[in-house]
């Protein structure tokens, strides 16, 4: 039932999310692009750029398990209004911007315009579009479900449709069965899923939450803390093992606020990572930190990463509740895109 607070009934847009990945296969069945390509770079900002992080986490694991692939497709990133070096060389460049408006992946789109780059565009309309249409780039339309739809909760749509292109590029084996199949074991996963969410954000209300990981899902643990911050309008942090433990963890010597670190475990993880999950989290609650341990589900990295988001929707849609909050509208974003504009 929708809360009275949740104005857009986001907690419909979370349950429908794992549709997404069949829509997002579908829009992209007919695209192709000339070329031989070594590399993909994905620009795009924020809601936009969510799936280009998981992207990499599940291509990466395909990649080592590819044993016929000698050189793996290397999948770069840019949150910027230029492009980096890579974008240059045999390189298929994915311009990302859900609205369509992104003013730093429009200039990134008009800089590979101007060298003649190879590009597939994905928006669900305004100025990429336009531009796409202008220049002959292919482009993938992608769906505004209602009038309020925010682009972090679209990375069903963006992971599909750039996942089958790479599938039409012989880049990647074709895996999207599989992909599907996973989506639908998640799906039936979301009412237990949700029940964890609710019982979690009861015990973050009033604490910062701090969401740590893995180095291999490390963008999972970004994705739960931008989460947090656009759902439930609080700060958070992230971080990932082994890294936190050289540097970060000395700053619990003394907490300045009440904290609660949100461990999210991979079950296969390097061995002595896991040893650090346990040794860590003892130390921190030594300091008075409220520690909680989450042990990753899923039998593959595609199901582990997409039930973790999906708890981490769940965390922090019920967390917006907690607080009283709308978790749709991003009112400081906007506030600040209208700034620049002056």
């Amino acid at each position: 039932m929708n809360h009275s607070v949740d104005t857009s009934n986001l907690r419909q847009v979370i349950f429908d999310t794992p549709r997404q990945f069949s829509v997002g296969f579908g829009l992209a069945k007919d695209i192709q692009v000339p070329g031989t390509f070594r590399s993909v770079m994905i620009s795009g900002m924020g809601g936009s750029a969510l799936p280009g992080n998981l992207f990499r986490i599940c291509l990466h694991d395909i990649f080592r398990k590819d044993e016929e692939r000698k050189q793996p497709l290397a999948i770069y990133q840019n949150r910027s209004y230029r492009l980096p070096p890579e974008s240059f060389d045999q390189c298929l460049n994915f311009i990302c911007s859900y609205s369509g408006n992104t003013e730093e992946t429009i200039a990134a789109f008009e800089e590979a315009l101007r060298n003649r780059l190879p590009c597939v565009a994905f928006s669900s309309g305004g100025k990429i579009e336009a531009m796409a249409n202008e220049h002959g780039i292919p482009h993938i339309k992608l769906p505004i479900p209602n009038p309020n739809f925010q682009p972090r909760m679209g990375t069903g749509y963006f992971f599909a449709a750039m996942f089958q292109v790479l599938v039409n590029q012989g880049l990647v084996p074709d895996i999207t069965n599989e992909m599907l199949r996973d989506a639908e074991d998640i799906e039936a996963a979301l009412p237990s899923l949700e029940e964890t969410g609710m019982a979690l954000a009861k015990k973050l209300k009033g604490k910062t939450p701090v969401i740590y990981t893995t180095d291999t899902y490390k963008s999972v643990a970004m994705v739960w803390k931008i989460k947090i911050n656009e759902n439930a309008k609080t700060p958070a942090f992230w971080n990932f093992f082994p890294e936190l433990n050289h540097n970060e963890m000395v700053g619990w010597t003394l907490p300045q606020s009440q904290f609660f670190v949100l461990m999210l475990r991979d079950p296969d993880s390097y061995p002595q990572n896991l040893k650090r999950f346990e040794i860590t989290a003892r130390l921190l609650r030594e300091k008075g930190v409220f520690v909680e341990i989450l042990d990753m589900e899923g039998e593959s990295v595609y199901s582990r990463v997409f039930r973790s988001i999906a708890l981490g929707d769940f965390v922090s849609y019920h967390l917006a509740l907690e607080y009283g909050q709308d978790p749709t509208p991003v009112d400081m974003v906007e506030a600040l895109k209208k700034q620049l504009l002056d």
